[in-house]
């Protein structure tokens, strides 16, 4: 029997606009959706927001969801609390991979979805922690997006809210404005800035430069970045430098000056103009092997990654260089650009550091270093002292001049323990790719490639230097084989690939087979 209930209340069959904000700490992601449910209110709406955090920092960022819909006879809609995969209108994306991942999510849709992206990158923890290059594509998510998306704005919007004094929240809010997703003239979007009082001016100079270039040009073209050296210059405007350029442009072929001019420019940094000097002395020797083992026949492309990677060699990651790189006006200058600090704002750093004792004796001049290794008692006594984490607050007097004091040891570097360690190392290194010259020259230059496995200190100079010696390990196996630059390349990038050596072991397994 059938029944019919008269009256009955049923489902709305009107569906609110739904908005999804993807940002991380700092973006201004809880302003933005505030703006927005303002927006909505001003014009009649009944809006709602809220917000699910990411973990930490760039390891996941926080989701605001906003959902408004006109009021309609006084009675209240209820509305949802999350964003549902495709049923998402609009998606806020405040940097490149997050629109990347509102696409895995499902939040972005072909039938629905307007993504509003910026371009830039914030690398995650992830990222930042692989062996070797472990970022992101730019371009597999753009093309993902463009198939995902009804349609896409993207731009840089960092480097725009940075060019007009905010943050990015205020150029998400013009590109949405531009874009014509919401049903509210732009006069009403610029009230609702205006509303919030404190850094109204900048927000809305940015809202206005970001409303103009999403209507002007909504898309870049997204690359992977290129690498990019600077040409040998024709003077340095200091005698002692130019006398260096002058040594490269008379003795070195063409195709190695630009990598040469880098390694000087890195090597005065690290230490000074007489240890550039060195590098080149050194890479004359190296140059001399190249032309004899046939290197005019390659374009000397021997002596050009010789050139980059003995640069890396001798300018080593120590304590001295890292107390220098942390002590330096350029870097407090940058901290406060990135966290957009005011001129009258006192910005605090504390830095993290876990020095070992093997750090210590390390920095000590070479006898006493040796000195103390030799007694492990005393060295594990040392250790106990040394070994644990500190918090350096390097904005206050004490802690700087701590750091500007070890940074001054550079004089003294020569003669220290690590330095010379170093040299016996790169040394042993560099006679293994020259050997190979003559009979196996592209395998000398996949030797001499291998040399960026080693790199930080303490820990990660450790298992960086393990992972190298392993890899090498393989020569003998594969110096006379034709394809054993191709073997040795994959075996340096099955050590990029995990920071444990899983797919290196595999590897090596594998060669061993041969």
């Amino acid at each position: 029997m059938n029944q019919h209930v008269t009256n009955a209340a049923r489902l709305a069959t009107v569906k609110p606009l739904s908005i999804a904000i993807l940002a991380m700490g700092g973006q201004g992601g809880g302003v933005l959706a505030d703006w927005i449910v303002a927006l909505a209110e001003a014009q009649g709406f009944v809006a709602q927001s809220t917000s699910v955090p990411g973990v930490a920092q760039r390891t996941g960022a926080t989701i605001y969801y906003v959902e408004m819909l006109p009021a309609k006879d006084g009675i209240a809609p209820i509305l949802s609390l999350m964003p549902t995969p495709g049923d998402v209108d609009v998606v806020l994306a405040a940097e490149l991979m997050e629109a990347g991942r509102s696409v895995l999510r499902g939040l972005v849709t072909p039938d629905r979805t307007l993504l509003i992206a910026s371009t830039h990158r914030a690398f995650a923890v992830s990222e930042k922690e692989a062996p070797g290059d472990g970022a992101g594509n730019p371009v597999v998510v753009v093309d993902a997006t463009d198939i995902a998306a009804r349609k896409t704005i993207a731009f840089d919007m960092e480097a725009l809210a940075q060019r007009n004094g905010s943050v990015i929240s205020s150029v998400l809010f013009g590109a949405l404005a531009a874009s014509g997703a919401l049903p509210f003239d732009r006069s009403a979007f610029e009230a609702t800035i205006r509303g919030g009082g404190k850094g109204a001016d900048a927000s809305l100079k940015a809202f206005a430069a970001a409303y103009d270039r999403a209507r002007d040009k909504p898309r870049d073209v997204v690359a992977l970045p290129a690498k990019r050296l600077d040409p040998l210059p024709v003077r340095a405007g200091h005698p002692l430098l130019d006398a260096l350029i002058d040594r490269i442009r008379t003795g070195f072929p063409d195709a190695a000056h630009a990598m040469l001019f880098a390694g000087v420019k890195r090597l005065v940094d690290f230490q000074d103009v007489a240890y550039a000097d060195e590098y080149l002395d050194r890479m004359m020797d190296l140059l001399a092997c190249d032309r004899a083992g046939g290197g005019e026949a390659h374009g000397f492309a021997f002596t050009t990654h010789a050139a980059k990677y003995l640069a890396v060699a001798m300018a080593y990651d120590d304590v001295i260089r890292v107390a220098d790189l942390k002590v330096r006006a350029t870097r407090f200058a940058r901290v406060r650009a990135e966290v957009g600090a005011k001129d009258d704002q006192i910005v605090a750093t504390t830095e993290y550091m876990h020095p070992r004792m093997e750090e210590v004796c390390g920095t000590l001049p070479k006898g006493l270093g040796e000195w103390i290794e030799a007694r492990p008692k005393l060295f594990a006594a040392l250790d106990r002292l040394v070994n644990k984490g500190r918090r350096v607050r390097t904005n206050t007097i004490f802690w700087f001049v701590a750091l500007y004091a070890v940074s001054a040891l550079r004089a003294r570097r020569r003669g220290t323990l690590r330095h010379h360690r170093e040299g016996l190392h790169r040394e042993a290194w560099l006679d293994r790719a020259v050997a190979l010259l003559a009979t196996n020259y592209d395998l000398a230059v996949e030797v001499l490639d291998c040399r960026r496995l080693v790199k930080g200190y303490s820990d990660t100079h450790a298992r960086g230097q393990s992972k190298f010696d392993r890899v090498l390990s393989a020569l003998p196996q594969l110096a006379g084989r034709a394809d054993g630059a191709a073997w040795l390349k994959r075996l340096r990038q099955a050590a990029l690939m995990d920071e444990g050596g899983v797919a290196l072991d595999g590897a090596l397994k594998t060669i061993a087979t041969l």
